[in-house]
């Protein structure tokens, strides 16, 4: 099979894909001519999303070091509760809600709103404090700081012990969904403020696909 020829058997999918990019580079230009508010909240408003889940991260391994009565290795395990959770909220959000958004893929209000709410709870908030459980034993096996069960017990032990972590996150969990909701919001707004610009409707049946 000759260049040219794969050239032509891929065409469709290179047609969609430049289609795609030339749709995401004219909503760029779009972009740049809205008030720079929008553009902050546009390009930057995830790394609040993110920061609040960092707070999680680090609430929920205070929580378990208090539980787990860990007094050692503070900084070891502040950092990666604090980066991790940021970074997965981020680049969750982005894939999931903001790309898609601003790509065209994403027309329905509805469904980024939802969208947003869903990041914002589960990896902003719930994912944190999963993420610290495993950490926190570790340190505590390592450091002996608290009696562990043996395995027959361990499901029942960390049940326990995720239980009243869990009632103290409830807020940050709804903070983090509130927040995930408004970000959704207020980007589908910029979305449809940049269709207008373009003067294509908003509403999903019109759009391209």
């Amino acid at each position: 099979m000759t260049g040219r020829e794969f050239l032509e058997l891929d065409s469709p999918h290179q047609r969609l894909f430049l289609e795609r990019l030339k749709w995401m580079e004219t909503v760029q230009k779009m972009l740049n001519e809205l008030p720079k508010a929008d553009q902050n909240l546009c390009n930057h408003g995830s790394y609040f999303l993110a920061a609040n889940s960092s707070l999680c991260g680090l609430a929920a391994n205070n929580f378990f070091r208090n539980i787990l009565n860990i007094r050692r290795a503070s900084f070891v395990s502040a950092v990666p509760m604090a980066v991790i959770p940021f970074l997965s909220t981020a680049a969750v959000y982005q894939v999931f809600v903001h790309g898609p958004l601003f790509s065209g893929q994403l027309n329905c209000e509805v469904c980024a709103v939802v969208r947003g709410g869903l990041v914002g709870a589960v990896i902003g908030a719930l994912y944190p404090v999963c993420l610290a459980i495993p950490l926190n034993a570790s340190l505590a096996a390592r450091y002996m700081s608290s009696p562990l069960p043996g395995k027959e017990n361990a499901l029942r032990y960390w049940l326990t012990i995720t239980q009243p972590v869990f009632r103290k996150m409830s807020l940050g969990v709804l903070v983090q969904a509130v927040t995930g909701l408004y970000l959704a919001t207020k980007h589908h707004g910029i979305y449809v403020k940049i269709l207008q610009q373009m003067n294509i409707s908003r509403d999903p049946e019109e759009l391209q696909d």
